[in-house]
């Protein structure tokens, strides 16, 4: 094939401050994405990971394509991914991690009038 080179071969042909660019974009962009984005980038399926957490596939699109949802579902969410969620308020003379949206064990969530449901919906 006539003009066609492999990646690694253009790669190979870079300069190391090209390639330092590259890598440096590349984390940028990995610095933020949609769900749908963090789960391909994790490798996983929906139907996977509906699975991990006990619910249908259409209820794992359905979370990828709200704009607002509940912090125990984004968690849940993460964490099916093998991640970790943390929240951290940011203001200009410094960050703080919020530690108040803990796990509730499910007497806390029968306590508080939190839907017991794994993935609310509405």
């Amino acid at each position: 094939m006539t003009g066609h080179r492999s990646f690694n071969g253009l790669r190979q042909g870079m300069s190391a401050e090209r390639r330092a660019r590259n890598a440096d974009a590349t984390q940028s962009m990995l610095q933020e994405m949609a769900l749908h984005e963090l789960r391909q980038a994790r490798e996983k399926s929906q139907v996977e990971l509906a699975r991990d957490l006990h619910v249908g596939q259409p209820a794992v699109a359905k979370m990828e394509q709200r704009a607002d949802m509940y912090v125990s579902n984004l968690r849940r969410y993460v964490e099916a991914l093998g991640g970790r969620l943390e929240i951290t308020a940011r203001f200009p003379d410094a960050s703080v991690t919020i530690k108040n949206f803990g796990e509730l064990s499910a007497g806390e969530k029968a306590g508080r009038g939190v839907p017991a449901s794994p993935i609310a919906t509405s």
